[in-house]
């Protein structure tokens, strides 16, 4: 008799293993079935949320389900981050995220997710070097001037960034540390006063984004010198990179998405098909060339491998400046 009763409850627990397996393949199969949402990190209108709304239509042309942009502000990006860390595992939420809080913000102060262990990257989706870049009358034609006239003795030199911990301001550390120089670090709350301070003339130079520094280059009130890619790119072909004169020296900034982690390889292969048809689009790729930044899609190790790069070198130079945040 307990025999029989057993066999019966190992073939009613066989049984409602198997149906939940078939519901679980089911789900996967016909993903997607409702609309998904992006969750972009930063407020609407900056750089961040320009880039994911580009990639909004033909995602949800690619998935045949509307694509939300949804904004969640706070904490450097730590706020949006998490919520996307704590939602479920089901691919239909997801961060559109970059190298600060998803490499660099962990390392400058407790967050409450692990960019490792706590989300799945999908794809890149952009890159674009920071710019070097001086108010129109600073002394420095090129490069080699400005590396000059900053080693002279007694120069006080100074550069800005859009904030403490950001990657500007690692980028302008990590180029006096491989450079030999101790440019003065003046941060600023965000990229338009940081803009408006350098075309101003109260700071000697600046580690910024093309978009942020359009404007102000196009009206000649700031002069770029170089980027910070390894090699000249194809958005700014005509500037050397600093790599030329400070051999080594190399930051990058990047765009991508990813999912909570737990996110079944099935769902995660057709996450990535989406972002990666929206990145080849022309239309996507004119927007973002516009706004000076590649598009650039990727494999998701290429994109995990990117952010265990980055906490490296980022971790480095952090714990080389003495750079935290409380």
């Amino acid at each position: 008799m307990l025999y029989t009763r057993c066999a019966t409850l190992a073939a009613s627990l066989l049984a409602c293993l198997s149906a939940l397996a078939t519901s679980c393949a089911s789900a996967q199969d016909s993903f997607p079935s409702k609309p998904i949402r992006i969750v972009v990190p930063y407020a609407a209108g900056g750089s961040t949320d320009q880039l994911a709304r580009a990639i909004q239509q033909p995602m949800e042309k690619f998935l045949k389900q509307p694509v939300i942009v949804e904004n969640k502000v706070g904490a450097g990006g730590a706020i949006g981050t998490e919520s996307v860390v704590r939602s479920a595992p089901d691919g239909y939420t997801l961060v559109f995220g970059n190298s600060g809080p998803n490499a660099i913000l962990p390392l400058l102060r407790k967050t409450p997710y692990d960019p490792v262990k706590d989300l799945r990257p999908i794809s890149i989706v952009a890159v674009t070097p920071l710019i070097l870049a001086v108010t129109a009358n600073n002394p420095a034609k090129n490069l080699k001037d400005f590396l000059a006239l900053a080693k002279q003795s007694g120069s006080s030199w100074n550069f800005g960034s859009v904030g403490n911990g950001s990657l500007s301001h690692l980028t302008g550390e990590y180029f006096n540390s491989m450079a030999g120089l101790n440019l003065l670090h003046i941060p600023f709350n965000g990229g338009a006063p940081l803009m408006i301070a350098l075309a101003g003339g109260q700071l000697q130079a600046a580690f910024i984004t093309g978009l942020d520094g359009m404007a102000m280059a196009q009206a000649g009130k700031v002069r770029y010198l170089a980027v910070t890619s390894p090699s000249r790119t194809k958005i700014f072909p005509k500037l050397p990179a600093i790599a030329e004169q400070v051999p080594g020296f190399r930051s990058i900034a990047w765009f991508g998405v990813l999912a909570p982690k737990g996110v079944p390889d099935k769902i995660a292969e057709k996450l990535h098909e989406a972002v990666v048809y929206a990145v080849g689009r022309p239309e996507v790729e004119k927007m973002f060339a516009a706004r000076q930044v590649e598009a650039h899609s990727s494999s998701p190790q290429e994109l995990e491998q990117t952010i265990h790069d980055e906490m490296k070198q980022w971790g480095a130079v952090a714990k080389h400046s003495n750079i935290h945040l409380d």
